[in-house]
Formats: structure tokens, C-alpha cells, sequence
């Protein structure tokens, strides 16, 4: 008979951390000494900042009293730690925290833990809980939109003053958008800086303004999807949709060959948070450095391989925590724990001089040995696995060996009782077992006789019935009620209750040690997303780039699109130069399809891969001091929307651009201004230029492919050092035309769009048209209509009208001629004429 399983409950947990529709208690104003207080004193300048977490993300915003100025971070990604919000509270200082109600285990205990700072602690921050409806998506966007702003003119319409805020708000942000709205309603409920006004007058916002931490440099949304720094696509495969998305050919899917998880979360984190920390970027270097010697390549694959044992440790210590540790967690994280004793004795052998090295060889400390002993000699993971439950090793618990042992001999012991019980039993009864039932105890199990029909005729002397079952009667005699008095529930005893309490007093000693676990994940995700990019920069041949922060932008010799090369049987390296006062603005003209774009997208991915702190695919580069990189390289989708392309370059792209670059933002422009008409689209790529001109000393760094020569023709750009013209090299051959794909100086006398047109296929006689309009506009002749074309129309009308009259039967009576000539011949006459 199948016995029953038993299950062991959970340990009981504390009360866990709520998330209670209040604040947390905070320090009151400091008296200050009496007296009337001077007009001419400043009030210490205040930060209120407005914060959510989600999925992974984080919303921030915050209002600064100084300048009455709101600023906002669009989402990014942030730890399960927190890690990158405390490091903007330690950056702004924020008098106040606000965020919803409804949060997660990790914001609670973070928010719990910052109210808990000691009362005088000048950084601790009041927290303060709204209702999670103050946060909602719809509501916050009306906030926004309906905000009184004295930076807009009143004379804006509705639609007008949309456009404006849309130009400045990310609103594709819906945390950061979120964060805002309860912002805003915060300010509003505070009354911040107005307390003793009228309730009339509003808090005031003079302005909206993006920032970013210190060393962080700002990339957006669209930046990373025109340099296909990410790309998703969904899975081929019809099995895997439901799995979501996969990384398409992207920068981030060539450099990313870690071998963990955590590694491969972390690399993304490092690609959405550049940085121009000097400190930072080098030890990274330093790192790839050293794998790349041809010496150490063994090395490099040695630790690969201890790192793709390193699993979700954090996962497994939740489960530990609320007692639901899975037969499978003990085994992964012994061969975790192993593989990181494994990583430190290797790093140990190597150079303490790189940071990474020596903080294994520190922090992988002996409890980490410690913990994988306990394991290895505490859990049978053979026998876990084929019981799907805890099972201990032997001679750990001598009692769980004794009646382990008492278990295992039970059968043979039990059938010498059933013989016993059978020489008592009526003699029409042929057999009889006695078995174990886990939760039930040992019971006499006989056959139903076939005169035992109704339940009366299952009574039988000296036996207490219990169940019928598959055609057996279970009773319970004086010798069972014996068995168990004298061996008990072994099964449950052992499973239920031993092991149990072994497995929880083994979970006690890894979570003590839970601190070493964390910081084993932190830095073996580290050493895996180097020892990845160690690995493309060998592949690719990639080099080490320098950093000056005394440089303004980047120099960059014989650099490569690191996609591009990919996919190109050749690739024509080009070098770039943008530093100091000179050519601070690039105008790139050339044919199309001449790889004016790809120059574009090379310099910022270089430059991007330098400020993640990857080495480049360029003979050198030199990386300036960089704060943001700005695109407008193609149009996104619009339909969603409800705007134009033109309008979505104006409004999400060279607004940003406009808006927010500085002296050291590198700002790349492909075909601004073609989604128009030619005149205004070239007036106003114009007028962007001539405005970032007139900044001088302080313009940004500017690479501007385009297609409009009349911007040169026409001499719409000032001449000065700022300004540098750039061309594709090109060279005629007869009337082919041949691409060198390298960059040079100078302008394009042409836009070859025919000889691209005969690339593409397209008929010779549409070509040669193409260029007979081209030529009487230039002139400006007026159009003809082809001669040929009219021609040949009038012999199709001409035959078709011979046609139609043989087809007439002359001699039929009901055929008038009359009626043909009109109805047919004098239409296709007037036709032809």
C-alpha cells in the first residue's frame, strides 16, 4: 500500500515589515534664539524629493527650494539594495522623502533603516508616506499638464503648451511621470516656501531640468536604440514566446558572454549608468588588461568556467528566511559556495595589485568554507533528490540512525508478526500482512472474503475495524497497538521532525553568514562582466582607451563600428578629431550610402564603450570629458503618438539636444530637417546650428551628417574655427561611382541620389527622367511632358479604335455608322489630338 507523505510546516516568521499609510517620526525645527530676523538673511535652501520603486526601477524627482526649480532622473535601473538611491540622497541631502503607501519588502526596509538614523543626524530625512492613488499614471499626467508655470507664456494654447512640456518631461518615463504628479501634490498639500500665503497663490516652479549623479553620464532612451546599444527581438522559436524577448545583434549582446545571471544583470546596469569616474573606469581596465596576456589566457577560462556555478543566492536566502528551502537550493549553493572558495584560491595566486583580486582573496573568507562543510557533510543530496525532500547524511544524529536502521528492517520484522497473526485469525481467512502507514501507525490487513458484503460482515473478533481498501479490510489488533507503542511514527520522527529541525539549524548557520553570500554575488557578477568584455576585446582586437579630463571630447584613431565590422566582408577605419575650440561642429556631406551615418554611430558607440570602461575597437582613443551623449539618427514610432516624424525629431530628439547639452556633451545629428519642406527643414537645421555657434567656448561637440549643400552653397553657417567640413571620399569612374568609405575634408559638389537610384534597381528610363527634371529645375526651365510617352499613348488609342472597327459586321442592318463615329471615333480622335 502507497504510504502517505508527511509535510513539514514552515518555522514561524516574525510580523514582516508593513507598509503602513504613515510617516515615520522625524526631528522638529530646531529653536533658534529670539529676535526679529534680518531681510537680508537667505532661508537655507531645502530639497524635496519624491521617490518609487518598481520592477527594478526607480522614479526620482525633487523640488529645490533654491532656485524653485523641479528636477527629475528618468528611470533607471537600481539594485534590490538600493545602491543608486542612496546615492542621490547623498548627493542632494533631501530634507524629505516621499513616496506611496504601497511599496515592496525593499523599499520599506531601506525607508525603515533611513528614519531609524539617530534624531540629530543632520542628514536624516523626514519620510513621508502618500496614499498610492496620489501616484497614479492618468492623474499624475494631468498634474503635469495643468500645472500654472510662470515659464510658459499664457498665450500658449492647450495643444501648444503639451508640445512645450512634453519637450522637456520624459513622459515614456512612467515612474519618473509618477514621481512627479505625487510630487506635486505634495508641494501642493505643504504649501513648500508659501505656508503663510494666500491659498490662492501656488507653490512656485520656475522650471524643469533633467540631472544625472556626479560621474554619470546622460544617455536617453533614444540614444541606446539608434546605436543599437540594446535591441530586442522577440524568440523565433514558437515554444519560447511566451518567454518574452531576446537581445537581437546589439552591443550589448556581442559583449555580453557572461557566464552567471547576476554577471549579465550587472553588464546591463554598467550600460545604463556610464560613468566618467576616473577611478572606476581604470580598474575596470586594468582588469581586461590583464586577461588579455597571452599568459593568462588559461587563467581567464579557469575562473570562467567556477563562475557559471555561481547562482541566484539571494533567491535561496529569501527561501531560507520563510522556511521554504527546496530540495535543489541546498545543492546549488554548495557548488556555489565552492566555486567562490575556488575563485579566491585563484585570485590569491594573482597580482594583489588590481583592486578586484585582492577584495576576493579578503572577502571570500572562511565562513564560506564553513558553509559548504556544514553542507557536504550534513545533506544526502543523492537521497533528497530520489525522496524530494531534506534527507541527512548517515552518522550525523546517531537516533536518526537508529531508526533509519529500524525502518529499513521493518518489512522482515512485520511479516514475522503477520505469520503470528494468521495462526489466530479464522481459518477461512488464507493470508494476512501487517503494514505501516505513515500519520496511521501499523495495521492488520486481510482480504475480503466473498461473503463479507455488507459492513456488518466486516467485524471480526478480537479486531478493531479501521477502512476498506482495493479489496483489503485494515483492523487494528492488541500486536499493532504494540508496534506502535514500541516503534512509534518512525517515518514521521525522522522526516517530520529530526531532519527538520537539522535543516532549520542548518539554514541558521548559512543566513548568520548571509553577509559574506551577498558580497561573494557582488564581486564574482564583477570578475564575470570583465572577464566577458576581456574576452570580445581578444576576439574583436579591440584596444585600451585613455582618459584626460583636461580634454574637451574624444580623439579616436582608425576607430570601427563594432557592429558594423561584424557584418561587412571589409571595413574602412576612419579617425576622429573633436577637442579644444576647434571644429566643435562637424558638417558631414556626401553621397548616400557612403557611411556618413555609420561614422556618426561609430564615434558615440566608442565613446559610449570607453565610458562603460570596455576597451574600443580603435588603434587608439582618447576620452575627454564627457557628461552626455545626445542623438538624432532616425525617427521612432509615431502612430501612438498621434505626431508627425518631423515633430518627433523636433520634439524628443534636437529638443533634448538643444535644451540640455553642454560644453562637454557630444551631440550626433544624421538628416535633421528631411521630414518637411526642403526650404524650412534646411532653415531650420540653420537655426540649430547658429544657436549652438553663437555659445562659443561653451558649444557642445557637434556631428552633423546631412544632404543639404545649399547649407553650405548657400553659406547659411557663419565661418568660423567652430565649423569644419567634412565629406566622404569618393571617385568617378566613368559614370560609376566608387565608395572609399573614408572620411576627408571638404564638401560634396553632389548628392549622387541617382547613382544611389541605380544601386537600388530602378528602371534607366525613370533615372534618365530623374535627371532631365533635375537639370529644368536647376535652370529653371519648365517641365515637359515626355514625347515618347505621348507617343506611344497615341498608338495605343489609334489601335485600339482600328480595332473596334473591324471588329464591325458592315452588312448587318442594325449597324449605324453614324452612332460609331460619334460614340467612338470622334472621343479617341479628340484624345489623340
Amino acid at each position: 500500500m502507497a504510504s502517505v507523505g508527511a509535510t513539514a510546516g514552515g518555522m514561524p516568521q516574525g510580523p514582516g515589515p508593513g507598509a503602513a499609510a504613515a510617516s515615520f517620526p522625524s526631528p522638529g525645527p530646531v529653536p533658534g534664539p529670539g529676535g526679529a530676523e534680518d531681510d537680508d538673511v537667505e532661508e537655507p535652501a531645502e530639497t524635496h524629493l519624491c521617490v518609487l520603486w518598481n520592477l527594478g526601477y526607480l522614479g526620482i524627482a525633487y523640488y529645490d527650494t533654491s532656485d524653485s526649480t523641479i528636477h527629475f532622473m528618468p528611470d533607471a535601473p537600481d539594485h534590490e539594495s538600493l545602491k543608486l538611491l542612496q546615492r542621490v540622497l547623498d548627493e542632494i541631502n533631501p530634507r524629505s522623502v516621499v513616496t506611496s503607501a504601497k511599496q515592496d519588502e525593499n523599499m520599506t526596509r531601506f525607508l525603515g533603516k533611513l528614519a531609524s538614523q539617530e534624531p540629530r543626524d543632520p542628514k536624516r530625512p523626514e519620510v513621508i508616506f502618500l496614499p498610492s492613488v496620489d501616484f497614479g499614471l492618468e492623474i499624475s499626467k494631468q498634474r503635469l499638464l495643468s500645472g500654472n508655470y510662470s515659464f510658459i507664456p499664457d498665450s500658449m494654447t492647450t495643444t501648444e503648451k503639451i508640445l512645450f512640456l512634453s519637450s522637456i518631461i520624459p513622459f515614456d518615463c512612467l515612474l519618473t511621470v509618477r514621481a512627479l504628479g505625487g510630487l506635486l501634490k505634495f508641494l501642493g498639500r505643504r504649501r513648500i516656501g508659501v505656508e503663510l500665503e494666500d491659498h490662492s497663490i501656488n507653490v512656485p516652479i520656475l522650471g524643469f531640468k533633467k540631472f544625472v549623479l556626479t560621474h554619470l553620464v546622460s544617455i536617453d532612451q533614444d540614444t541606446y536604440s539608434v546605436l543599437q546599444i540594446f535591441k530586442s527581438e522577440s524568440h523565433p522559436s514558437v515554444y519560447k514566446v511566451a518567454s518574452g524577448l531576446k537581445e537581437g545583434l546589439s552591443l550589448f549582446g556581442i559583449l555580453n558572454r557572461c557566464r552567471c545571471k547576476w554577471g549579465e544583470k550587472l553588464l546591463r546596469l554598467w550600460f545604463t549608468r556610464p560613468t566618467h569616474d576616473l577611478g572606476e573606469l581604470n580598474s575596470r581596465l586594468d582588469v581586461i588588461q590583464f586577461f588579455l596576456l597571452p599568459q593568462n589566457l588559461d587563467m581567464a577560462q579557469m575562473l570562467h568556467r567556477l563562475l557559471g556555478h555561481i547562482k541566484s543566492v539571494p533567491l535561496i536566502l529569501k527561501r531560507m528566511k520563510l522556511s521554504h528551502t527546496k530540495v535543489s537550493d541546498w545543492q546549488v549553493l554548495y557548488k556555489t559556495v565552492y566555486s567562490a572558495l575556488g575563485l579566491r584560491d585563484a585570485c590569491r595566486s594573482l597580482p594583489q595589485s588590481i583592486q578586484l583580486f585582492r577584495d576576493i582573496a579578503h572577502e571570500f573568507s572562511d565562513d564560506l568554507h564553513h558553509i559548504a562543510s556544514l553542507i557536504g557533510k550534513v545533506v544526502d543530496f543523492e537521497g533528497s533528490l530520489a525522496a524530494n525532500r531534506f534527507t541527512v547524511l548517515p552518522n550525523i544524529d546517531p537516533e536518526i540512525d537508529e531508526k533509519k536502521r529500524r525502518l529499513v528492517g521493518l518489512p522482515s520484522f512485520l511479516t514475522e508478526v503477520a505469520r503470528k497473526e494468521l495462526e489466530n485469525l479464522d481459518s477461512r481467512i488464507p493470508s494476512c500482512s501487517v503494514i505501516y502507514i505513515p500519520l496511521i501507525g501499523f495495521l492488520l490487513s486481510v482480504p475480503r472474503l466473498p461473503s463479507m458484503v455488507e459492513a456488518s460482515d466486516f467485524e471480526i473478533e478480537g479486531l478493531d475495524f479501521m477502512f476498506l481498501s482495493e479489496e483489503k479490510l485494515h483492523y487494528r489488533s492488541t500486536r499493532t497497538r504494540e508496534l506502535d507503542t514500541l516503534l512509534g511514527d518512525l517515518h514521521c520522527d525522522i522526516r517530520a521532525d529530526q531532519e527538520t529541525l537539522l535543516m532549520y539549524q542548518l539554514q541558521c548557520q548559512v543566513l548568520a553568514r548571509a553577509a559574506v553570500l551577498t558580497r561573494v554575488l557582488d564581486l564574482a557578477s564583477r570578475l564575470d562582466v570583465l572577464l566577458a568584455l576581456a574576452s570580445a576585446a581578444r576576439d574583436y582586437s579591440y584596444s585600451r582607451p585613455r582618459y584626460s579630463p583636461q580634454l574637451l571630447g574624444v580623439r579616436i584613431q582608425n576607430g570601427r563600428h563594432p557592429l558594423m565590422e561584424l557584418c561587412a566582408r571589409t571595413f574602412v577605419p576612419n579617425s576622429t578629431e573633436c577637442s579644444g575650440d576647434k571644429g566643435r561642429v562637424k558638417v558631414i556631406t556626401g553621397p548616400n550610402s557612403s557611411g556618413k551615418s555609420i561614422y556618426l554611430k561609430q564615434v558615440g558607440l566608442i565613446t559610449f564603450m570607453a565610458l562603460v570602461g570596455s576597451f574600443v575597437p580603435a588603434e587608439e582613443a582618447e576620452i575627454g570629458a564627457v557628461d552626455a551623449i545626445f542623438t538624432r539618427i532616425h525617427s521612432c514610432e509615431s502612430i501612438s503618438l498621434g505626431l508627425s516624424t518631423f515633430m518627433i525629431d523636433l520634439n524628443q530628439q534636437v529638443a533634448k539636444a538643444v535644451n540640455n547639452a553642454t560644453e562637454q556633451s557630444l551631440v550626433l545629428i544624421d538628416e535633421f530637417g528631411k521630414g518637411t519642406n526642403t526650404v524650412d527643414g534646411l532653415a531650420l537645421l540653420a537655426a540649430v546650428l547658429r544657436h549652438w555657434l553663437a555659445l562659443g567656448p561653451t558649444c557642445p561637440h557637434i556631428f552633423v551628417a546631412t544632404n543639404f549643400l545649399s547649407l553650405v552653397q548657400l553659406q547659411l553657417l557663419p565661418q568660423a574655427p567652430l565649423v569644419q567640413y567634412l565629406t566622404m571620399e569618393t571617385c568617378k569612374d566613368g559614370n560609376d561611382l566608387v565608395f572609399f568609405y573614408r572620411v576627408c575634408e571638404g564638401v560634396a559638389n553632389a548628392s549622387h541620389a541617382f547613382h544611389t537610384a541605380a544601386q537600388a534597381r530602378l528602371p534607366d528610363k525613370l533615372i534618365a527622367r530623374g535627371k532631365e527634371v533635375s537639370d529644368l529645375i536647376r535652370s529653371g526651365k519648365p517641365i515637359q511632358p515626355v514625347k515618347e510617352l505621348l507617343k506611344e499613348q497615341q498608338m495605343e488609342n489609334c489601335q485600339t479604335l482600328v480595332d473596334k472597327f473591324l471588329k464591325l459586321d458592315l452588312e448587318d442592318p442594325n449597324v449605324d455608322l453614324d452612332i460609331f463615329m460619334s460614340q467612338e471615333v470622334l472621343p479617341a480622335a479628340t484624345t489623340i489630338l
